[in-house]
């Protein structure tokens, strides 16, 4: 099966390295929005645009199912595409917000994710599903979105900001910390060394492969031979070794 993933640029490499680990002989199409990365600060009509257009592309090029790595876009078009592209089975990305729920003891859970996550009425609508007792608390990381996108994954960058962003909040308090944004996953040393041990630190992308594992398996019991995975930038056929470097140092967080 042809699988494609689409993110806004690199946070959803994190997705297809879960994937690759757990389906390793699918095929798989990834693409990367690298043109108009970051999509968390721009309007809603404007992002829209830019996926239909992604979706259409990974249509055309014999995409079977689709991961929409990026928690953004999930957020303002899920719905839409769902209704749209009626063929293709589609996956989004969720916060772990529920098992983060579920999980805590007499401790709060505070999600990070980009600005345009946190203002969607699908994170709130989440939220007031599982969060009975108010402990859920958000935090916009926007600005590590452009960190990783630029390589930049120095602790003397990215640990004054987060100490900064996070001045204000008792982190004591907070019994879990959700990853509401596939980047913020190449940041997981970095705000696990922020926080105080025992800290847990969760994201969404096993749950989000494992809907897709059922998926697949429901389509066929086998795939036939080891899958590769080619890669795109904005609609264009990008060299694997640009998008190899982030896969390694997922092997690291």
């Amino acid at each position: 099966m042809k699988i494609g993933v689409f993110d806004s640029g690199i946070g959803g490499l994190s997705v297809l390295h879960e994937a690759r680990k757990v389906l390793p002989n699918e095929h798989y199409l990834y693409y990367a929005d690298t043109s108009h990365v970051p999509y968390g600060t721009k309007p809603k009509d404007e992002i829209r645009g830019y996926i239909f257009a992604a979706i259409s592309f990974l249509r055309d090029q014999g995409c079977e199912a689709l991961v929409v790595a990026c928690n953004t876009a999930t957020s303002v078009a899920i719905d839409d595409l769902r209704r749209t592209f009626t063929t293709l089975p589609i996956i989004g990305m969720e916060p772990a917000v529920k098992p983060a729920v579920q999980a805590n003891h007499h401790q709060r859970v505070l999600v990070l994710a980009t600005e345009m996550t946190l203002k969607e009425p699908k994170f709130h609508n989440l939220v007031s599903k599982v969060d009975n007792e108010g402990i859920v608390d958000y935090l916009s990381l926007q600005e590590l979105v452009l960190f990783s996108e630029r390589f930049d994954f120095a602790e003397a960058t990215v640990i004054p900001y987060l100490r900064a962003r996070l001045a204000q909040v008792n982190l004591a308090c907070y019994g879990h910390v959700v990853l509401g944004c596939t980047h913020f996953i190449y940041f997981r040393p970095h705000i696990q060394q922020v926080f105080p041990a025992g800290t847990v630190i969760l994201d969404g992308n096993a749950g989000t492969v494992q809907h897709l594992r059922n998926l697949v398996t429901g389509f066929r019991p086998e795939a036939p031979a080891a899958g590769q995975v080619q890669f795109f930038h904005s609609g264009v056929l990008a060299p694997a070794a640009g998008f190899e470097r982030y896969l390694d140092l997922l092997d690291r967080c």
